[in-house]
């Protein structure tokens, strides 16, 4: 199983993502990190991504052969994070085969209604429990 964590600005949502997957123990995968920036990439090498890379084209060719797409809502909209998402990321995300489990932050400028006031913590801990449910 291939999980691919793509992160901009800092990295923070991935690598917590990386690091509580790792922690989980139950499901071995390999974990693909792909940053929007250079700073997103090294935090989530830090974090114990098994890979990662940096950039738009990193992100069409793994989005192609991940089974599990792990992000801020945001890359699914070019010019999401700040202008780091480019259109061509976000089709290629959406175009994906792969499941995408999506964290709704409102620092993306979108809202999710339902998703209530949950911490960045709960919403991470959530995708890690999706992904470990579905297999």
């Amino acid at each position: 199983m291939v999980i691919v964590v793509i992160d901009g600005q800092g990295g923070r949502m991935g690598s917590l993502f990386i690091e509580r997957w790792k922690k989980q123990g139950k499901v071995q995968a390999e974990i693909v990190a792909v940053g929007t920036n250079s700073a997103a990439t090294s935090a989530m090498l830090k974090a114990g991504a098994d890979k990662a890379a940096t950039g738009e084209n990193p992100v069409v060719v793994n989005a192609r052969k991940a089974d599990y797409i792990v992000g801020p809502i945001g890359i699914l909209a070019a010019d999401a994070l700040l202008g780091e998402v480019t259109a061509v990321m976000a089709e290629a995300v959406a175009r994906s085969d792969a499941r995408k489990l999506l964290i709704p932050v409102n620092s993306c400028g979108f809202y999710v209604a339902g998703v209530g006031g949950h911490t960045l913590n709960e919403l991470v801990d959530d995708a890690v429990d999706m992904i470990g449910q579905s297999i």
